[in-house]
């Protein structure tokens, strides 16, 4: 590991995941709970789980759900969907196997994740990082247990492009605390400020890198708006721009 403190190239990147990697854009909350209640609700009356009926499943779904995001707001830390799924198994007397209870998860996830969008490019903007040599991975605020985010990505083709994943619900911390950030460098084997960190938001991304010692990229998008970036901040409207900026900040940083 290098630790010339006057070389800052890039030689890794990090990115958020929602509005980022992956653009959800504003969904329709309520519609979207109906769609994975009613295919989680299918899923365990296929394998002959002892579910209740219907309405008052997704009741106790949607009332237990809006709870646990207000803990995990009062608290700061991330819930894990796979790990509430299996202790709401055992206490409601299910059967299921691990695959099950994956397959269960990615149920609640799916009508999510049908929604999103990928840049058209995006596994060959990827690419081309990776071929630069640089090390990619992931750090994103979610409760949404990795398995199904993961399938998702399998699926568009791009996971094994990402050699680290990191995700706010298995810590005791989420972004923009320095630690969940610095658990990726140290997974890396790169230090912070030979790292670019790609998000969307300016509170807990572009604060969170800032504040860990990487460089900040904003990626525009509806969740940041008319909101202004710190100065410096480097600002892209597609990831396909990175490559482009990288070997730009690289070569300054050589010169100087």
């Amino acid at each position: 590991m290098s630790h010339n403190l006057t070389d800052r190239r890039i030689k890794a990147v990090l990115f958020d995941l929602g509005e980022t990697l992956l653009e959800f854009g504003r969904v329709d909350v309520w519609r979207m709970f109906q769609e994975a209640a009613n295919s989680s609700y299918a899923y365990l009356q296929e394998q002959g789980q002892p579910v209740r009926g219907l309405g008052g499943y997704k009741w106790a779904s949607f009332l237990l759900i809006r709870l646990k995001l207000l803990v995990s707001d009062w608290t700061g830390r991330d819930w894990d969907s796979l790990a509430l799924l299996r202790r709401i198994g055992e206490r409601g007397g299910y059967d299921l196997t691990e695959e099950q209870l994956r397959e269960l998860n990615w149920r609640w996830y799916e009508p999510l994740g049908r929604r999103a969008k990928a840049e058209p490019d995006l596994a060959e903007t990827l690419a081309r990082l990776r071929d630069a040599g640089l090390r990619l991975g992931i750090v994103s605020n979610t409760w949404v247990n990795g398995d199904a985010l993961e399938r998702h990505l399998e699926q568009l083709g791009v996971l094994g492009f990402f050699e680290v994943r990191i995700y706010s619900c298995s810590y005791r911390f989420r972004k923009p605390d320095r630690r969940l950030f610095r658990k990726a460098t140290e997974e890396l084997g790169v230090l912070p400020g030979h790292v670019m960190f790609v998000g969307d938001r300016l509170d807990t991304d572009v604060r969170g890198a800032l504040n860990a010692g990487m460089v900040p990229v904003l990626k525009l998008a509806y969740t940041n708006a008319r909101k202004r970036a710190p100065a410096g901040v480097e600002r892209i409207e597609k990831l396909s721009e990175l490559p482009r900026l990288i070997e730009r900040f690289n070569a300054a940083a050589s010169t100087s």
